[in-house]
């Protein structure tokens, strides 16, 4: 789930809780709770008016993420069906 709202996040740019909770299919109480723990850890930030940007340490495991998928995902060959 964290991935799936750095990704919406660095792909659509800062959004509101609302907006973020619709575009990541998450509940609008289970993303609050997964915001709190990237804020603490400064993956996030968010403003008084409740929205949420990617901070630089965000950006640069998108990143990270981005790298290891291509590393390792993208080298998965999965056997033709039928």
């Amino acid at each position: 789930m964290i991935a799936r709202i750095i990704t919406v996040l660095k792909e659509k740019g800062n959004l509101n809780r609302t907006a973020l909770a619709t575009s990541t299919g998450l509940a609008y109480n289970r993303l609050i709770g997964y915001l709190e723990w990237m804020s603490e850890r400064q993956f996030i930030q968010m403003n008084e008016d409740g929205y949420v940007s990617l901070t630089q340490a965000g950006i640069e495991t998108y990143e990270e993420l981005v790298r290891w998928i291509l590393r390792y995902v993208g080298k998965v060959k999965f056997p033709r069906i039928g």
